[in-house]
């Protein structure tokens, strides 16, 4: 099968694009929704971050430095991180290190074992692959971090008498917050199922789009959106798990008691 010809988009093409958010603006003046300006602020705000984004990809595309490339890994996987927690509705001590740690590691480890084991590609560090797929399955595993650390301290809060008179009655701290755990967990990992449920059905993922419109072989391109899911899957699990079990050791001392006293709203 022969390739189309990949259309590279100039400047009047991306202007031509943003009219479209006239339609957004024009429903949000007629119905007094009160996001025109919200939207103007998210547009120039995408603009300008995927445009930087743009020039320092091209910069590290061409040194293809080692050490550059993971240090722009290790900036994206702490921006990752926090912005985990910040989407969260409460704190805990140490849950900006916890949310790091977790995070990182999931998605190091899971990047790795696909681009050495799977892809193999040649050499690890090609800025081609890894910065891409590092870059998906951190932000999918941010979301599943944000949405099980919420679900772990809201339950603690919610529950907090069942949990106590479960542990004054001689339930160690495992068996009283197993439970919470478990649904946590859970919750972590729900938008992840759900994308792979309706995934060439309902949705056209957009890594799949991106390279068939770059002119990529369909089925190239389906086989590429597997292997990404699959890591996504992995990645959100570990990352979830990670993050829950990290706030259960806090939230849970070692005496068998609830600390709750530990859980404070977001500042």
């Amino acid at each position: 099968m022969d390739n189309p010809t990949y259309i590279a988009i100039g400047n009047l093409q991306l202007a031509l694009a943003a009219l479209l958010l006239l339609v957004n603006i024009i429903l949000s003046a007629a119905l007094r929704l009160g996001m025109g300006r919200d939207l103007i602020v998210g547009a120039l705000r995408m603009t300008v971050q995927l445009a930087l984004l743009g020039l320092i990809l091209e910069w590290i595309f061409q040194t293809r430095e080692p050490v550059t490339i993971v240090l722009m890994a290790l900036v994206m996987a702490a921006l990752a991180g926090i912005a985990a927690v910040n989407r969260t509705s409460r704190r805990f001590p140490g849950i900006f290190w916890n949310s790091l740690v977790t995070i990182g590691t999931s998605a190091f480890l899971v990047t790795g074992a696909a681009i050495t084991g799977i892809l193999k590609i040649t050499p690890w560090y090609d800025p081609q692959y890894l910065i891409p797929l590092l870059g998906m399955v951190l932000g999918n595993a941010l979301t599943g971090i944000s949405l099980g650390l919420d679900h772990m301290m809201e339950g603690c809060i919610r529950n907090r008498n069942w949990i106590e008179t479960m542990l004054s009655h001689g339930a160690t701290r495992w068996e009283a917050a197993h439970e919470q755990i478990r649904q946590s967990l859970r919750t972590g990992m729900i938008p992840t199922v759900n994308a792979m449920m309706i995934m060439g059905i309902v949705s056209l993922p957009g890594m799949m789009t991106g390279q068939i419109l770059a002119g990529a072989d369909p089925m190239d391109a389906v086989r590429y959106q597997m292997v990404i899911m699959f890591m996504i899957a992995a990645c959100t699990a570990l990352a979830t798990l990670g993050v829950v079990m990290l706030a259960y050791r806090i939230l849970f001392s070692p005496t068998h008691r609830l600390m709750w006293s530990r859980i404070s709203d977001k500042k």
